[in-house]
């Protein structure tokens, strides 16, 4: 009997029609009216501490947190289209750069049905948002990471730029987010922002799991060169997803009342660089676990990056 090629894959679909948010979820409906208004965690945006934002008021702070919430929603959909959905259309057809056994490409083909739902009902909130309350979605900026990982990819060859996206792909489904975790459980928001993340955060652990499995077939099939290339960048990769999109709070707090030089000192005085360790925990282990880190350079950018210490050597 020839071994498989592959490890062993243990697909988390097989009750998919059942469980997937896109096939037993309604379309979540925002009612201006609701008891609960509070739209976006406080404590996730550091910004609402600082003298300046508490000198707008109450209505401002709201204000800061709806925007803050439309820029999440536009974040959601912007990753999805952009650097998900490409990924997983090339994995369920075959032509992502690697040999995936038929259930994975079969498994890849629902995730893209997912991560299209998860982008469309992202859109559609903020678009029921802004009818109802009267308050546009007109401060959303393009998400920090994309033009990080434009350049990210700008320091491969072309020919080597769809690995570094399934990379980067990886990297985005296996981090753990705070907000998906936490936020369907604060009963303070308004009932469809929880339950839209909640719908999302159901899927996303089936997708992290798939993601793990990528990694453990895509690692051993890089030649050595290919994986010291990817490695030591994989640290870049996960600052551009988890780290303060600085422009973003600028553009919602402008939007929000203060002027454009206020909004700047805001964001210099409250928000210090991230720390990356514990949402990028899940990932760490992952490439731990395939041996990226056997490669000096890699372990080393891991270790600058504060995704390692030397204790975990």
């Amino acid at each position: 009997m020839t071994a498989s090629p592959w490890p062993e894959y243990e697909s988390r679909f097989h009750n998919w029609e059942t469980r997937s948010s896109v096939r037993t979820k309604p379309r979540r409906l925002f009612d201006a009216n609701g008891t609960a208004m509070l739209l976006f965690p406080p404590e996730s945006v550091p910004a609402l501490a600082h003298p300046l934002v508490r000198a707008l008021g109450p209505g401002g702070a709201d204000l800061v947190l709806q925007h803050s919430l439309y820029q999440y929603l536009h974040f959601t959909t912007v990753l999805e289209q952009t650097a998900v959905l490409p990924v997983t259309a090339n994995l369920s057809l075959g032509t992502a750069g690697i040999e995936l056994p038929p259930a994975m490409r079969a498994d890849a083909f629902k995730i893209t049905t997912d991560e299209a739902w998860h982008a469309q009902f992202s859109d559609d909130l903020t678009a029921q948002m802004a009818a109802a309350t009267g308050v546009p979605a007109s401060a959303v900026v393009e998400p920090a990471f994309v033009g990080q990982l434009r350049r990210l990819r700008e320091e491969f060859d072309p020919a080597d730029r769809p690995l570094a996206d399934l990379v980067f792909a990886v990297v985005s489904e296996t981090l753990v987010s705070a907000l998906l975790a936490d936020l369907p459980n604060d009963r303070r928001l308004a009932r469809p922002v929880r339950e839209t993340v909640a719908d999302h955060a159901a899927d996303e652990g089936r997708h992290h799991s798939y993601f793990q499995s990528v990694l453990r077939v895509l690692w051993p099939s890089l030649s050595a060169e290919h994986r010291g290339l990817l490695g030591p960048r994989v640290p870049a990769f996960v600052r551009a997803f988890l780290e303060h999109d600085r422009a973003a709070v600028r553009s919602a707090l402008v939007a929000s009342g203060l002027t454009v030089q206020e909004a700047a000192t805001v964001v210099d005085e409250s928000y210090a660089p991230v720390d990356l360790r514990r949402p990028a925990r899940a990932t760490v282990r992952g490439f731990r676990g395939v041996g990226a880190l056997d490669d000096a350079r890699t372990r080393d950018a891991f270790l600058a990056a504060g995704l390692l210490t030397e204790d975990e050597l």
